[in-house]
């Protein structure tokens, strides 16, 4: 059985050539060969083996995480890798680490908020990690509320210091990662005091660890937060908690890109205009995305490899039993997961461009597109963070009760994953800020300001308001301006209901806290329009190769019309479809599925991830799944001994009747 490829045959019913979708997927030929090279460089290395996680205690994985992390760059630095290389390195050794916020978030916030004299004095120290960097901005009483956060930085002119200070429990750092016990420095996100006055929240670099013994900093107060949910999993990673007892820093570390306090104790706004910060916070977001396709795409492979694997029911004349993958029931709750991961693919590469072309549009000082550029961040932030935690639920439960082992690789995904819903923005408080956006939007229509980007739509208002859905059978579904111009129709109709019942209200924000579910709804129906919208995008592009194309297009539809069908409720109250477009809809549905089918473990292949990366029993590329469920259960500790520890205390006494009654 071993070195037998189980999924052969699968593999053989491919309409398509691989190689040319691993380099779409991979967003040029270029891309695909530097991570498939470092997918490669890691699976080979012992170091980096990882089965063994989810049976490791939490100092022990702990412990296992800081000689990947040491090893990790001991590599980068003797194969010489580009900063790209290296962060193909980091995301291949697959375990969350202190090393994700120095690079992710530490580093970025000093580039983004630091003036041109401390990005020399501390990038310089950062990219040679001679010193260790986190980001310490929430707090165990404010997380989304940023303005909320009571951490002090009172300015001292008689010193020439800001005295940091947590002036209640509640403005204890909480949950920042790497905090907990590896990081010798931080941003830290407090209020800015000075001359008495109260300028809110700002950045300052503060040492929290000696760089000779790395013992906490006097009148610092550090440690880890505890636990998380699942084995392995986010448990590699030190979140911390943080308290400071009037800690004085020099008043020059205070990140003064955007504005600074003189020796006199004033403050001063730069020249830089504050918009600028949203650069970063348009980066970050758009690496969630990609990161959403990364982690459901891994769900998606795992749980479609075994669905071709495992045989159910079905079986006649002492026949073979029905490949799961063959009932529809299956293929419903599958495919528009896999027509999802490479949804939100393409949206990932749209919003790469976007960062490039509105940091381009900052430096410029055209500040024009930003609202926008912000609000869509936001929203698909939130879109396919949710989607893909339901995702990687749902491919759990695809895998029947095999995937609730921890071999399977998703109950360990999952745990990783989930937090993304809550970090760098509450996914209902983002779309919130969408549902703002998308009011003011409305509210200019008749000004003669042209809606701009992805709110484009909303210029041809008129029309959208009225039109009525031409498709009249099941085909025309796949007719790109058919799908688009009933998701806008939807979107607008929903954001104009909710300004209309906005107006109702004498006070806007009593409205607007009023209405919060149908804000969000008509939220999300704009967000789905850009995924669907940029799919379609993806496709009149010239992307060649043996019938990819074809697959693409089958993928983009399948997103579009489960999307319609999930929220049918939305289209049909809307009148941008009718009951019967519905039908045709789920009829082309059910085709698309069909066609599908024989390419879906192809596609999944086209993702091109290691046995390594994917950590999961279930998913093997070669499909041998049984035998090594056996040889995962041998591993267990629990099967070190035939007979269990506690055996002749409990067990033997319960099964001979010889425990002791105690007496009243």
């Amino acid at each position: 059985m071993e070195g037998i490829d189980h999924l052969a045959d699968e593999r053989n019913k491919a309409e398509f050539d691989v190689d040319e979708m691993k380099i779409v997927w991979a967003g040029s030929r270029q891309a695909f060969e530097v991570s498939d090279r470092i997918a490669r460089l890691v699976a080979s290395d012992p170091v980096f083996e990882k089965s063994d996680r989810g049976r490791l205690s939490r100092k022990e994985l702990f412990k296992s995480t800081l000689k990947k992390c040491a090893h990790a760059w001991k590599r980068i630095i003797e194969l010489r890798l580009t900063e790209e290389e290296a962060g193909r390195l980091r995301f291949f050794v697959d375990q969350p680490a202190f090393v994700d916020l120095h690079w992710g978030m530490f580093v970025p916030a000093i580039k983004g908020q630091g003036t041109e004299e401390q990005q020399q004095k501390w990038l310089s120290l950062a990219n040679k990690m001679q010193i260790i960097g986190c980001y310490a901005q929430t707090e165990l009483g404010h997380g989304s509320n940023v303005q909320g956060l009571e951490t002090t930085a009172t300015f001292d002119p008689k010193t020439d210091e800001f005295v940091i200070h947590s002036p209640t429990q509640t403005s204890s750092k909480w949950w920042p990662g790497g905090l907990g016990k590896v990081s010798t420095h931080a941003v830290v996100y407090a209020r800015l005091i000075t001359d008495g006055k109260d300028y809110g929240v700002h950045g300052f670099i503060v040492q929290l660890r000696s760089l000779e013994d790395h013992s906490p900093l006097p009148n610092i107060i550090v440690g880890d937060i505890g636990t998380k949910m699942g084995n392995g999993a986010y448990n590699s990673m030190d979140n911390g908690f943080l308290m400071f007892d009037q800690v004085r820093i020099p008043r020059d570390q205070m990140l003064m890109r955007l504005a600074k306090v003189t020796k006199e104790g004033k403050y001063v706004p730069s020249d830089v205009p504050k918009q600028l910060m949203y650069g970063t916070m348009v980066y970050v977001r758009q690496t969630i995305v990609a990161d959403a396709s990364n982690a459901l795409s891994r769900a998606v492979c795992i749980a479609t490899r075994y669905s071709a694997v495992r045989r159910q029911f079905g079986a006649k004349n002492g026949g073979s039993e029905t490949q799961v993958i063959d009932y529809k029931t299956q293929q419903n709750r599958l495919f528009p997961l896999l027509a999802s991961a490479y949804a939100f693919r393409f949206v990932g590469e749209w919003l790469k461009w976007l960062y490039t072309d509105v940091t381009a549009r900052l430096q410029a000082s055209d500040f024009a597109t930003l609202p926008e550029a912000h609000a869509c961040t936001a929203g698909l932030k939130s879109l396919t963070t949710t989607a893909t935690a339901d995702g990687i639920e749902e491919c759990r439960k695809l895998c029947g009760g095999h995937g609730y082992l921890w071999c399977s690789g998703l109950p360990e995904l999952f745990a990783v994953y989930v937090p993304a819903c809550t970090y760098e923005g509450d996914n209902i408080v983002l779309q919130l800020q969408v549902a703002r956006f998308l009011m003011k939007t409305v509210s200019q229509l008749g000004s003669g300001k042209a809606p701009v980007g992805t709110t484009a739509y909303m210029a041809r208002a008129e029309h959208l308001l009225q039109c009525r859905s031409g498709v009249q059978k099941a085909a025309d579904w796949l007719n790109p301006a058919a799908v688009l111009e009933a998701f806008e129709a939807r979107a607008l109709r929903m954001a104009v209901a909710c300004a209309k019942n906005l107006s109702k209200f004498e006070n806007q924000e009593q409205g607007f806290s009023e209405l919060l579910a149908e804000l969000v709804e008509a939220a999300v129906a704009h967000c789905q329009l850009i995924v669907v919208s940029k799919f379609i995008a993806k496709l009149e592009q010239d992307i060649g190769g043996r019938g990819v194309k074809e697959q693409l297009s089958n993928l983009c539809y399948i997103y579009a019309l489960h999307i319609l069908h999930k929220h049918l409720g939305d289209f049909l109250s809307t009148n941008s479809i009718t009951p019967k477009q519905a039908s045709l809809a789920n009829d082309q549905l059910r085709s698309l599925y069909t066609l599908v089918r024989p390419n879906a473990v192809a596609l999944v292949d086209a993702f091109n991830y290691t046995d390594h990366y994917l950590n999961s029993v279930l998913g093997r590329y070669d499909g041998n799944v049984y035998p090594k469920l056996f040889e995962e259960a041998w591993k267990d500790p629990l099967n070190d001994s035939v007979v269990p520890d506690g055996y002749q205390e409990y067990i033997r006494p319960l099964i001979k009747q010889q425990l002791r009654t105690a007496r009243l």
